[in-house]
């Protein structure tokens, strides 16, 4: 007995199905995607306080402009590829929180070393793209910074360096080298 195939009216409905089971996915992953980028989420577990803290004594979050940055500033890329690889590789801090790893101040700072180390190598891996969402040698007023810096940054161009190279610790209190190459 020979299979009977599809039928338009069978072909329209599935169809039908489909796009909006796409439409619903997109609507929820977006919604997701969005409330898991915000400071509020990012701090909800107990070691991320710690980083909290020091952000919100930085310039970057309470300055004379007003203009604020959250986490997902500068640790969630813009564009949809690097974005979900960094929503995926985030899920480690929420495994080290859950284990106990990092879930102590004590704990955290025995780790800081590592964990940002990690960050400044993804940093430096990807030119400072989360930097260069607002800031950029091209649009650096030189005669507006001061002798110094204006050196530095020419200085940082012609050797390709990146924000990352110089600005260590500008969002976060920078961690002490651990003695031990192990650490």
């Amino acid at each position: 007995m020979s299979q009977k195939p599809f039928s338009r009216k069978k072909l329209f409905i599935w169809g039908t199905f489909i796009f909006i089971c796409g439409i619903v996915f997109t609507g929820v992953f977006n919604v997701t995607l969005k409330a898991t980028n915000t400071t509020e989420f990012c701090t909800s577990c107990h070691s991320m306080q710690i980083n909290l803290a020091e952000m919100k004594e930085n310039v970057h979050y309470k300055n004379a402009s007003g203009v604020s940055v959250g986490c997902a500033d500068c640790h969630v890329p813009r564009s949809i590829g690097p974005k979900l690889w960094a929503k995926l590789m985030a899920a480690k801090d929420v495994y080290h929180e859950i284990m106990g790893t990092i879930d102590t101040p004590e704990k955290f700072e025995a780790r800081r070393w590592h964990m940002a180390n990690l960050v400044w190598d993804k940093m430096k891996a990807s030119d400072s793209r989360e930097c260069r969402e607002c800031h950029s040698f091209e649009k650096m007023d030189f005669e507006e910074q001061d002798k110094s810096a204006a050196k530095k940054h020419h200085k940082a161009i012609e050797a390709g360096e990146t924000c990352i190279d110089c600005h260590k610790g500008i969002a976060h209190e920078e961690p002490e080298e651990p003695e031990d190459e192990d650490a």
